[in-house]
């Protein structure tokens, strides 16, 4: 259930993303960090989505502190964007929360897999 949940909510994020790239570039006219962004914020759910094909435990782990690790990027370069004042802070505190959400599905979904199978 958790899972399915990470999957909705990282597919939700990355189509969300994509529409805010398009606003960056075609509204404020940002073309370098908004492309970052772009890559940081997609990448966590094609993560997610190769870990439903992982081929052991310690692969699907890997395949999630990948997205893991894509979610920390994408919060940094909303943070730089914020106080580069490139967006407000309620489009950060918008894309943010929804980021926080995803991450503490991905660490919980790690840790008790990690738990679970013994895995180090």
């Amino acid at each position: 259930m958790c899972e399915n949940n990470l999957h909705n909510k990282s597919l939700h994020f990355a189509v969300r993303v994509v529409k805010f790239y398009q606003y960056l570039c075609e509204e404020k006219k940002e073309f370098v960090m908004s492309k970052q962004i772009l890559r940081s914020g997609t990448s966590i759910g094609a993560n997610v989505r190769e870990s439903k094909n992982a081929q052991s435990p310690n692969d699907f782990v890997h395949k999630l502190n990948i997205a893991l690790k894509e979610a920390d990027e994408t919060q940094y370069w909303l943070e730089v964007m914020t106080l580069s004042e490139t967006i407000t802070q309620d489009e950060y505190n918008s894309m943010n929360n929804d980021l926080k959400e995803i991450i503490a599905l991905l660490t919980s979904i790690i840790k008790t897999t990690m738990r679970n199978n013994n895995i180090e």
